[in-house]
């Protein structure tokens, strides 16, 4: 697949979505056929149309609709809805294709929502429905995997062929990419933030997962745990810690060693060329990038370890790569391949 490199040299500018909420503007991913892009989250869907140009049109934030039973076919309702309502907006704009990313384990070979927890589907044919409903091809996928791809095509992953890519927001999502390629394995692969690296208890059931140390929320819960003080986010915890508040700084330290000892995990098996993190924790800089590294370099010795680098994307990796998908099923209709 081909694109047109876009300009990274300027911040994003802000773009105002229907309900007023400011967003980050979409970066584009060059000339193409126009598609319609999901990105559905536990709590929010992002939507937009993308022109033939590679600019998205109408990108707005929406409220996910309520899981449990039903919920797929639920999910596919809204997303026709807000379709229509995009077109309607900008009838110049036929989308050739569709991009739907979701959360939860995927297989998008099969084209199945094998589980979501949050959004209460098992083994639901998101594919065909989204087909059925929008009689187009539609490329599906899970939403972080989706993220890195764009980070690849687009953004901090794009010089590595060989690359993890970490999102650090209120869990810790991961997506392998070796040859240039998702590594999917039916959907289970790149499981990082539920990675074994200690014995403490992990909502999901197993001990010692990687986010229930390191994640933005739970250095936030486990800082308010262990000093009966509320804190406003990870960010704070961390301001405290460079104060000199010993409970933050303890916290801050075991969420360092924590992502430390999965990322040297990672070098030593897959070897890495870079490890991308976006997310809300991205945003400590230094404080985050500069003792990865330090302490990278202190636990390695032989092997090749990896840059360290920031998600360029912001909060949009996820429905850059839903079009960027959505392209590739336009081309492959095209050609005969099929959806």
């Amino acid at each position: 697949m081909s694109t047109a490199s876009p300009d990274h040299s300027s911040i994003p500018d802000v773009v105002t979505d229907a309900s007023g909420e400011k967003l980050a503007r979409a970066a584009s991913i060059g000339s193409g056929a126009p598609v319609l892009a999901f990105d559905v989250g536990g709590t929010d869907i992002k939507s937009a149309l993308f022109d033939a140009e590679g600019a998205a049109v109408g990108l707005r934030r929406t409220p996910t609709p309520v899981g449990g039973e039903g919920g797929a076919e639920r999910l596919i309702d809204r997303l026709a809805d807000l379709a229509a309502e995009l077109r309607a907006q900008h009838p110049d704009i036929v989308p050739q294709a569709v991009g739907l990313v979701v959360p939860g384990i995927v297989d998008e070979q099969a084209g199945v929502g094998v589980f979501s927890s949050n959004l209460g589907w098992r083994n639901a044919p998101m594919r065909d429905l989204a087909q059925a409903r929008f009689g187009l091809p539609v490329a599906f996928d899970h939403d972080v995997r989706a993220a890195s791809w764009a980070e690849h095509v687009l953004g901090g992953a794009r010089s590595y062929k060989n690359s993890v890519v970490l999102i650090i927001g209120t869990g810790i999502a991961g997506a392998i990419l070796i040859d240039g390629r998702p590594h999917t394995a039916g959907g289970y692969a790149g499981e990082i933030g539920h990675s074994p690296i200690g014995e403490w208890p992990c909502p999901c059931g197993a001990r010692g997962c990687l986010e229930a140390v390191a994640s933005a929320g739970a250095i936030s819960r486990r800082y308010a745990e262990a000093s009966g003080v509320g804190a406003g986010g990870a960010k704070e915890v961390i301001a405290l810690a460079a104060s000199g508040d010993e409970t933050a700084a303890r916290i801050w330290n075991e969420a360092l060693d924590a992502l430390t000892l999965s990322i040297a995990q990672l070098t030593a098996v897959i070897a890495p060329e870079a490890v991308v993190i976006g997310g809300g924790l991205s945003r400590a800089g230094g404080a985050l990038f500069d003792e990865l590294r330090t302490r990278l370099q202190d636990r390695l010795s032989f092997h090749r370890i990896p840059e360290l680098v920031p998600a360029e994307l912001s909060g949009n990796a996820g429905i850059l790569g839903s079009a960027l998908h959505a392209r590739e099923a336009a081309s492959a209709a095209v050609s005969g391949g099929g959806a």
